[in-house]
Parts: C-alpha cells; sequence; structure tokens
C-alpha cells in the first residue's frame, strides 16, 4: 500500500491534520524554516550577481535527518507549508535541504484547517510557484541588505544594539513625524452655542445647536446680544431614512485594529491567539480542528461555500429579512493582492458558546469577535429613521436632528460604541406650526485638537493604507520599535523615545529614500510584481543595493557621532555611592553602576506601581517568574511572602476589608470567597 508524506510548518497542525488523514499518511513538522543566509555575513555574492548564500538553520540537523528518513520511504511527499510568500519558500528549501526527487513532490495549500479543505487540496496538488519563491527571497535580501549595511553604521555613530528595516525606518518616520505634527500645533479657539427651548405648553427641553462656527468670545457676544428677544421659528422639517451598511469580514489588518479597540490586544497577541485558532484546538466532541481561515490575508472576499453556510445559519436564526446581499467590493488602490480568503470562522455553526468550554478566555475572546463580525458581513443593513429641523432666530441658523433604529439588521449581532442614535423624539415631533419658547442659552469654549498619538490599531491603519509592509510584518514592526526602544506604549499611545528621534534623525539625512513612505510602497509594489511574474527578482535586487552602498559610505564619512546619556535612577549604588542609570538587556531593565568599569555593580530593576503591600506596608513591585510570567510582589521579600497574579488596587474591600485587584474593567476582592465586585472608576477603566 502507497505511504505518503505531508510536511507542515507548525507542530501544532500536525495533531490536527493526522486526524483527517488515514494511516497512509505521515505528517510531519519542519518547525518554520530549514534554511537562510548565514547570521555572520551579509548572504550573498555581489561578484556572482547576487546569488544567495543559504546553510542550514543551526539546530535543525536532527529535524532534517528525520526528514529525510521519512522521505525515502515516502511513495510521494506533499509539501503542505503555509499559503503564503514565506510558505512557498519553506517547500522550496524543504527540497534542497532533504534532496527531494521532484518527481515525488507536489505542493498543496489549504485556506482552512478542516477535513474538507485538507482532503480537497490533496486532490489539486500543484508545483511549487517559482515566482513567489522569488518575491520572498527578494524580500530577505532587501530586508537583509538594508540590516547588515545600516545597522552596523548606527553602531558606530550613537550606540551599539540599534539596528535599521527597510520596513521598520519607514515605519519610525511615521510615528516621528506624527509627534512632530503634534509638538508643532496650534491650538485655535471656537465656541460652540446651544439653546434650549421647549415647544408649546410642554415642559420638556428640546436642544438646537446653532449652525456656523463661533471664532472667538467677542463673536458669540455679539451674537447672543443679537438674539436678545429673539424668537425661533423653524424653516423646514426633513424626515428621511440613513442605513448603516454591514462591515466587511476581517482582513489581518481590520482584526488586529478591532483586537485594539475592543479588546485591547497588542498586534502580536491578535496574531498569536488567531495563529491558534487557525492551527487547531481540542473542540469538545469534535476533536482537534481549526475554527478560523488564514489569518494572513488583505482581502475581503468569501467562499461562496461560505456565503451559502452564513445564508442558511442567519435565516434559520435570524429570519430571511436579516439575510445581507454577497456582492464583494472591488480592490482598492491595487494593492490587495487577494491570495486568500477574509478571516473568517471555518464553520459558522460553531458558535463562541459551543467554543467556550474549549477555548482558553483570550482565544474565546478574539474567536468571538471573528464570528460577530463574519455573521453580521453576511447581514443586511440596519436602517434608521431620520428627522432634520433647520431653525432661524434673528437671522441666525439653528439645526436640530434625531434618529432611532428602525430596522436592526446586523447590529443584531454586532455594534460598536460609534454607532450611538439620537433618539430625540421631540424633534420628531416639530412642524412649521411649533410654537418655540428660549429657556436659556448654553456656550462653550474649545479649542481645536492636534492630531492623536499613533496607537498600535491607527499605525496598522497607516502603514496598510501607506503600502507599507504587508499583513504578516505588521505585528513584527510594532514589536521590533519597542524591543528596541525606539517608542514606547503608554495607555495604548505610542510616543517616540530620545534614542528613536536620533535614530530617525540620522536616517533621514543619511538615507532619505528607506525611511520615505512613497519609496517603501513603490518596493511593495515591486515584490507584489516579482510575484506575478512582471519583473525578475534579482533586477530589484541590482538597481537597489548599488545606491545603498554608496549612501553607507558617505555616511561613515560624513554623519558625526550622536551621545546619548543614560536615564538616571534615584537609586544610589552601595558599592561607590553614585546614582545608577537604567541599562537595558535581553530580559528588559536593569540597573547598573556609571562608575564601570572601575564599579561594576549592577542590579535587577522592579517597576513600582504606587500601592503599599497589603501585608506589611512596602511599595508592591512588578516582577517576573523564571519563565517570564508576571506578577506583583512586595519589595521586603522574600521576608514579605505577599505575591498576586493581578495587578493590586491599593483599595480595600467594603465587604470583607481584604485587598482588591484590577480585572479588565472591574475591581474585585482578591478573596474569590467574599465575590464583591464594582466597576473601575471612568480614569482607570480601559
Amino acid at each position: 500500500m502507497a505511504k505518503y508524506l505531508v510536511i507542515v510548518e507548525s507542530p501544532a497542525k500536525v495533531k490536527t491534520i493526522k486526524k483527517f488523514l488515514g494511516a497512509n499518511y505521515d505528517v510531519e513538522a519542519s518547525n518554520g524554516h530549514v534554511r537562510d543566509l548565514p547570521k555572520s555575513q551579509l548572504g550573498f555574492d555581489i561578484e556572482q550577481d547576487y546569488e544567495p548564500k543559504y546553510i542550514t538553520i543551526r539546530g535543525k540537523g536532527d529535524l532534517l535527518a528525520n526528514l529525510r528518513k521519512k522521505a525515502k520511504k515516502a511513495d510521494r511527499i506533499y509539501l503542505a507549508t503555509d499559503p503564503d510568500r514565506e510558505g512557498e519558500a519553506i517547500s522550496w528549501h524543504l527540497c534542497y535541504a532533504l534532496k527531494l526527487d521532484d518527481s515525488k513532490v507536489q505542493r498543496i495549500t489549504f485556506n482552512e484547517i478542516t477535513k474538507n479543505a485538507v482532503k480537497a487540496s490533496l486532490k489539486t496538488p500543484r508545483e511549487i510557484d517559482m515566482d513567489l519563491v522569488d518575491a520572498q527571497q527578494a524580500r530577505r535580501m532587501l530586508d537583509r541588505m538594508v540590516g547588515y549595511s545600516i545597522s552596523p553604521l548606527l553602531w558606530a555613530k550613537i550606540k551599539r544594539g540599534l539596528s535599521a528595516g527597510r520596513v521598520q525606518s519607514a515605519a519610525l518616520r511615521l510615528i516621528c513625524d506624527r509627534d512632530d505634527q503634534i509638538n508643532a500645533f496650534i491650538p485655535q479657539e471656537y465656541w460652540t452655542l446651544d439653546a434650549h427651548l421647549t415647544e408649546g405648553k410642554s415642559k420638556k427641553a428640546l436642544t438646537v445647536k446653532y449652525k456656523d462656527t463661533i471664532e472667538n468670545e467677542e463673536a458669540l457676544k455679539e451674537i447672543l446680544k443679537n438674539l436678545e428677544n429673539a424668537e425661533f421659528q423653524i424653516i423646514s422639517t426633513k424626515k428621511g431614512e440613513r442605513v448603516k451598511k454591514a462591515p466587511l469580514p476581517f482582513t489581518t489588518s481590520t482584526l488586529q485594529q478591532e483586537a485594539s479597540k475592543t479588546l485591547n490586544y497588542s498586534t502580536s497577541k491578535t496574531m498569536r491567539l488567531a495563529q491558534q485558532l487557525y492551527e487547531g484546538v481540542d473542540v469538545k466532541g469534535r476533536g482537534t480542528m481549526g475554527v478560523i481561515t488564514y489569518l494572513r490575508t488583505d482581502s475581503v472576499r468569501v467562499s461562496d461555500e461560505a456565503v451559502e453556510m452564513a445564508k442558511d445559519y442567519i435565516t434559520e436564526q435570524y429570519g430571511a429579512e436579516y439575510v445581507g446581499g454577497t456582492a464583494q467590493p472591488a480592490k482598492k488602490n491595487g494593492k490587495v493582492q487577494d491570495a486568500h480568503e477574509a478571516i473568517r470562522p471555518t464553520d459558522i455553526s460553531i458558535t463562541p458558546v459551543l467554543l467556550k468550554d474549549s477555548l482558553s478566555r483570550d482565544q474565546f475572546r478574539l474567536y468571538q469577535l471573528i464570528w460577530k463580525r463574519f455573521v453580521a458581513s453576511r447581514m443586511a443593513a440596519a436602517v434608521y429613521e431620520t428627522v432634520n429641523v433647520k431653525l432661524e432666530a434673528a437671522g441666525y441658523p439653528f439645526t436640530a436632528s434625531s434618529s432611532w433604529l428602525k430596522f436592526d439588521g446586523f447590529l443584531s449581532v454586532y455594534t460598536d460604541d460609534e454607532e450611538k442614535a439620537e433618539n430625540n423624539k421631540a424633534v420628531a415631533a416639530l412642524t412649521t406650526d411649533s410654537q418655540l419658547k428660549l429657556k436659556e442659552y448654553e456656550s462653550k469654549q474649545h479649542f481645536t485638537q492636534p492630531p492623536a498619538h499613533y496607537t498600535e490599531a491607527s499605525l496598522v491603519k497607516s502603514l496598510e493604507e501607506d503600502g507599507i509592509g504587508r499583513p504578516s510584518t505588521y505585528a513584527p514592526i510594532i514589536t521590533t520599535l519597542l524591543a528596541r526602544r525606539y517608542i514606547t506604549k503608554e495607555n495604548k499611545n505610542l510616543y517616540v523615545t530620545e534614542l528613536g528621534e536620533t535614530v530617525n534623525d540620522m536616517m533621514k539625512r543619511a538615507f532619505p529614500s528607506i525611511v520615505d513612505t512613497s519609496f517603501t510602497a513603490n518596493m511593495e509594489s515591486l515584490l507584489d510584481m516579482v510575484e506575478d511574474g512582471k519583473v525578475a527578482w534579482k533586477t530589484v535586487v541590482r538597481n537597489f543595493y548599488p545606491d545603498l552602498e554608496a549612501a553607507v559610505k558617505t555616511g561613515e564619512k560624513e554623519l558625526e557621532k550622536v551621545k546619548i546619556a543614560d536615564e538616571v535612577s534615584d537609586v544610589v549604588c552601595e558599592l561607590c555611592g553614585r546614582n545608577m542609570v537604567f541599562k537595558y538587556g535581553p530580559h528588559g531593565r536593569f540597573l547598573a553602576c556609571p562608575g564601570f568599569p572601575d564599579c561594576k555593580n549592577t542590579k535587577p530593576y522592579f517597576e513600582k506601581i504606587g500601592v503599599s503591600c497589603p501585608k506589611c506596608g512596602g511599595e508592591v513591585l512588578v516582577k517576573k517568574t523564571k519563565k517570564g510570567r508576571r506578577y506583583y510582589g512586595c519589595e521586603n521579600g522574600p521576608d514579605c511572602d505577599f505575591m498576586s497574579w493581578q495587578k493590586p488596587s491599593g483599595e480595600k474591600c467594603p465587604k470583607c476589608g481584604g485587598y482588591m485587584i484590577e480585572r479588565g474593567s472591574k475591581l474585585t476582592c482578591a478573596d474569590q470567597t467574599c465575590g464583591y465586585a464594582v466597576n473601575k472608576p471612568k480614569e482607570q477603566a480601559i
């Protein structure tokens, strides 16, 4: 009987896929890439037309030996790595590393890890797509050129340990430019004016708004003077309908944005959880299965099969009137690759409630978000009734408006905080014959606001709109910028550090094209053309490297050194009396004596949270276990054994007198047998 070998990327997929296939199939994992450019050198030969020098990744020897043994015994080998450029390249590298016979090897891809999808892929195998491989090779080479050429220059001119990246540096430029806009912003004063009226004998106040902009207090006083004893007359009332279309299903970018906004997940956390849901989770009663489709996509396309499943589900659960249209929007800006479907549940009938006991809390919340968004995307639009009233007093224009929900449509499944109807029925009752009486005027001073600081969600949106990077790169870009301490994150907002400003300034002076968003977006378009077979990948590399090399040589000669002082702490070195400074290592911040090498004293740094220990009154610090898990402990440990996995709030439980901890938007008693809970004050709630 024939024996088949299926090679996937992740060990997590092995168990899921093995369950779908018979005893004749052996499923093994490559654990990602098996070959790469060497870390110790640039990794390509300029004299040999930029030929890359691939080597086996250290530590992969035993894994490859095992795969070779299995491959020799197999009659056919299916390479089932991820359905993208990276996955295609891994399959290509596997062919070389395992010395596979072309006649025995076939490539299969599936957008979801379900029994039907996996079996269907085995019926339609293909050869490795070298255009996809070449696009990945070009990206890898360009990134290596930028990183290995510019990073040493930053080390020499600023400090060791810095890095530059082709896409990373353009993203840093975006954040720096936004901070510059905020710093340069000059607020402009303006005022608003509301009139509170009553209609007829009704005592209920009706608010109408002055339509035009009032530039300053003097202009406001002039308007109020002219409005003395003025009567309000209704010029017109207009009733109508407003339609709110159903949202599109998630792409990688919109999933990251929405998870950040509604779940407070970082982009990296969202991608990690989505990967787990895609690769497979153990569902009670069904075994291991992938519950969402492939998570790296920029398309909102949905398969016909999924559309029909959604239609049947919505008809059964909500009624035929809730079923929406199936037309898909056109591609935007020519940047959408459309290689994969939108992110959706693999089976719409597996509702979040059915999975609640099979998923972790974080997995469940993300799956619920994806499921609701997809169901909503196939539903009818919501319809609001609206009324708009135009008024006039002493020749000044005022307006009033109201809306209320007529048909909830997709809002029965998926709502957001931004969608709030005004629902003022008093406005709806107004006619041109209504008699209005002034109760009072209310004026407020305002100032125009600067652009908002980037959050992870808004940065991802800008990266996508500007064509910088691709769905798979958004999370790593932000993670790298944070890890290099070029930016810092506070209350969701991203701020540029002094180090980030220095690096960006040097990059703008020495490598203006690298940090230019248009140039970076153009490079992405060229990579897309390589993928489409329209441009040879070495042509892209040949045109890029000489200019980069020349810019590096110029920078080495012309750029001056920049000194960035270490941040000084209030901790005094007990060996020499100097104030210790903050340093950064592989495990984060630590304290070091500035007197190095004369004084080599170092100590761990623990962040204070401003809460006293409920046991001894000492400071509560943020600490980490040996495995890196965060917890809260007392500064007087080990003498004081206080510790908590959740952040202590400093509040006492009014019910039992114990200490309270923060859990999402609530404060709860640390003693679970007490059970007391209360909402956080608004300024604390996320």
